[in-house]
This record gives C-alpha cells, structure tokens and sequence, in this order.
C-alpha cells in the first residue's frame, strides 16, 4: 500500500492476545498480508518465539512477524482516546448487567491500559471499571485484572486505535482476529446510537476463499505464499473496500448492490480456490470474513474521530466517506469447500 511516496506494508493486526490461539492457521493468513503484527508489553517480547518456536522463529527472521511494544505506541493519543471509548460504554450503561459474581477475572498488562502513555487517566479509568466490580488491584505491579468482558472490548478497540501508530513502522494495519465473538463485539461497538456507523454496520461470513496450511511444511507454504501473494492481498483488499462502499448505500439499496460485487468477489474467490487445488490435491480450507463501518469524516462524533483515524492517515476512501473501523476475522475448516 502506498500513499504519496510512501510504501507500506500491510500486516494483519492479531488480536486480542499477542499469543495466537491456532499456530498453523497464521500461515494460512500470510497469504493475505505482507506479514502479521502483535502487541504486545516489553516484558513479554520474545514469548512468541518461546513458545511457538516452530512458527515465530522464523517469521521473525524472514521479517514476516513484527511487534509493536504496548509500552511505547499505547502512548498518550492512544490512552485518551481508549478512555472516551470506555466511557461512552460505562454512562451508556452497556456493562451494567455483566455477571461479577464467580467471573473469572483475565490479567490484562498495565501497558496496554495506558499506564505508560497518561498514568494518570489510566488510574482514573481503573478507578471507574474498579467501583462498578469489573476490575482489581494489580497483584504482580505489571498487569491489571479486569472481567473477561472488560479485557475483550479494551483490545478490540486498541486493535483500531493503534492502527495510525504503524505508519511511523511503515505498517498499514489490518485488525485481525481467529475469535468470531470477539468481531461481535466490534459491531455492537459500532451499533452503539451514539457510534457514527450506526445504521452503517456491515459483516461478511465466513467464506472459504484459499488453502488452510496448517499441515503443510513451513518453507513450502511460504514457497506457495510467494508465488501467489498478489492475488490473495487483492481479494483481501477487495472485501475491505466492497465493505466500505456498502456501509454508505441506504439499507433498502445494499441488496442489489451486495448481490453485484458478491459475484465479482465470488470470482475471485474461485481463482484462489483454483490456485490451491492446483498445488494440493483436496486441501482443508481457510475462510476469511469481515465486519466492519465507513461514515463521513464530518459526523462530529469523537468516537468516529478515533476509530477512523487510521484510515484517515492512510487516505483510504474517498469523499463522502473517508473513516472506518473494520476487523478480518478467519478460520480453517476440516474439508475443502
């Protein structure tokens, strides 16, 4: 991706965790993207590798695995805008009925909470989540234990906050995600009536469109991923930029329009499908979806301000729609379809 003179490269941003949940479904979505990023705090660089040596190990050494350390990019901005964010949840009331009694409670690192970007509106906000029962007293001084609902929401909306800061990296991020509940969460986000996007939601299911290779060797993958990178990133951009046209069609008129691109996408799709049944006889396969919103820059939301920063820097879109807030979201299935 370029802007200008400027050349990026697109990564999918994995969330919620830096710790992937399916280790060879990663090499599936390298197909996608010219690489996969993870946030994650100083003192857990290098787990990655640690635990998943097989995988991340060698991405890291052919440049396809990057970090963005949660202590330095969750900066000030960031911190801000992830506080007005949770806010807009607390005084709407949305976690008002979360279950506290016998919830397990998920650490999250005081890095990604924004206690390295504004301590003091991080301890503020801890304060606020910690009177209404959802969050605890750090028990180790590096990390903060929050409701599991809590935890979820504050790294999907860091996987959008965060995506301005790959561009001093050179990344154009693309939110990503293995955890379908988790994209849920994003789109009732965006539905909120104070969102700009409400009204402008749009999702796409899973739909096999390559080769899952998870039980394909390493270097073979990569080998495949090479010859055939182009295509899958086109795909990609096309179900990205497809979403974003349609969140701007009136809802009586997005039938018709989902109905022409779908088959131009579905095209697409059969290419890729093509590709991999020429490489592997009855392969597994891998199915990407999408979910997300485009709304005029204009709206007046702060909100729409934060979660669209990214595509405002980037220059994606075109008037009157030039923001959105958007998550892939992928799996593998058992036979190929």
């Amino acid at each position: 991706m370029a802007k200008g003179n400027q050349e990026y490269q697109e990564l999918a941003f994995y969330y919620p965790g830096h710790l992937w949940r399916h280790t060879d479904w990663i090499k599936s979505l390298l197909l996608f993207f010219d690489g996969v990023g993870l946030l994650i705090p100083e003192y857990k660089k290098g787990e990655p590798e640690r635990i998943d040596p097989f995988l991340a190990e060698p991405l890291r050494e052919q440049g396809l695995l990057h970090y963005l350390v949660a202590d330095e990019v969750v900066d000030q901005a960031a911190t801000a805008q992830l506080a007005t964010a949770l806010m807009t949840f607390i005084t709407s009331g949305a976690f008002d009925d979360l279950s506290r009694d016998g919830t397990a409670f998920h650490e999250i690192s005081m890095s990604r909470m924004g206690y390295y970007g504004d301590g003091e509106l991080a301890e503020t906000l801890f304060e606020e989540l910690k009177s209404r029962g959802l969050a605890k007293e750090s028990e180790d001084g590096v990390s903060i234990p929050l409701h599991p609902s809590i935890r979820y929401l504050i790294l999907v909306l860091l996987a959008q906050i965060l995506r301005p800061q790959g561009l001093s990296k050179g990344f154009a991020l693309s939110p990503a995600t293995d955890q379908t509940h988790i994209v849920r969460g994003l789109t009732e986000f965006l539905n909120l009536p104070t969102a700009p996007s409400a009204g402008h939601v749009i999702a796409f299911d899973l739909q096999s469109v390559g080769v899952d290779l998870s039980s394909i060797p390493l270097d073979e993958a990569l080998d495949f991923r090479k010859q055939n990178l182009a295509a899958h990133k086109a795909y990609a951009k096309s179900v990205r930029e497809f979403a974003s046209q349609l969140s701007a069609i009136p809802e009586p008129d997005r039938y018709a329009a989902f109905a022409d691109r779908q088959a131009e996408l579905d095209q697409v799709a059969s290419d890729l499908k093509r590709r991999a049944r020429t490489a592997w006889r009855r392969p597994a396969s891998f199915a990407l979806g999408f979910a997300g919103a485009a709304w005029s820059a204009d709206s007046g939301d702060v909100l729409g301000v934060l979660l669209g920063a990214g595509s405002l820097a980037l220059g994606m879109g075109a008037d009157p729609i030039s923001a959105n807030a958007y998550s892939y979201v992928f799996a593998a299935h058992a036979r190929y379809a």
